[in-house]
């Protein structure tokens, strides 16, 4: 236990030298087992400032990420959040820690049933999941004060738009092999979009796979 907890303290000293200034966010980071959501294989990388492969091609997004862009969602504890590409269920957690609600969609069943099961091996209780096309959101529960994406778009979604909040914030990467993380706010004529830094994310990919 000393050793995870040493191995905690030196990835949260990395992040606030790489810019994760905010305290919540590292809070946050801070109390999710990071070790929970990894494979096997992985395990002693857990507490690394590195992505991670998990099944269906996917994978549990670099820490550094993780707190860039929740950092960069403002997020409060009256919000309503939604996710887009729930993979490991990593950053959906780090995420419940901070808001009131988290609605997060993953187009890969067996992904998500495993997501669901650490969810609730850690009680967390306030997220809300589904087996879903992202990209098309979750329209019934519209609108959300934040939209975070863990999957790059080729451009920002308009149907996600549609269901952010004015004044609400929205965070995700853009492009193919150059890919740039971007947050987006939405006012009352359009949105304003703000470059965060260059970033590598898997694609994401519309409609959802038979397995």
């Amino acid at each position: 236990m000393a050793a995870t907890e040493a191995r905690i303290i030196r990835l949260l000293m990395e992040l606030r030298r790489q810019g994760i200034s905010d305290t919540r966010t590292l809070s946050a980071i801070e109390r999710v087992p990071r070790d929970r959501f990894v494979a096997d294989p992985f395990l002693d990388q857990a507490y690394e400032n590195r992505a991670l492969p998990i099944a269906c091609g996917q994978t549990v997004s670099q820490p550094l990420i993780v707190g860039m862009m929740t950092q960069a969602l403002e997020v409060t504890d009256r919000m309503k959040v939604l996710e887009v590409g729930t993979g490991s269920g990593y950053q959906a957690a780090v995420l419940a820690q901070l808001c009131r609600r988290v609605y997060t969609i993953e187009r890969h069943k067996s992904l998500l049933v495993a997501a669901e099961a650490r969810f609730r091996s850690l009680r967390i209780h306030n997220i809300t999941s589904k087996v879903g096309d992202g990209a098309r959101g979750w329209p019934e529960q519209a609108p959300f004060e934040r939209i975070i994406v863990t999957a790059a778009a080729h451009d920002i979604p308009p149907l996600l738009v549609e269901q952010l909040q004015v004044g609400g914030i929205m965070v995700l990467p853009l492009g193919d092999t150059e890919q740039d993380l971007v947050r987006v706010v939405r006012t009352g004529d359009g949105i304003d979009i703000q470059h965060l830094g260059g970033v590598r994310f898997v694609p994401l990919v519309e409609g959802v796979p038979e397995e």
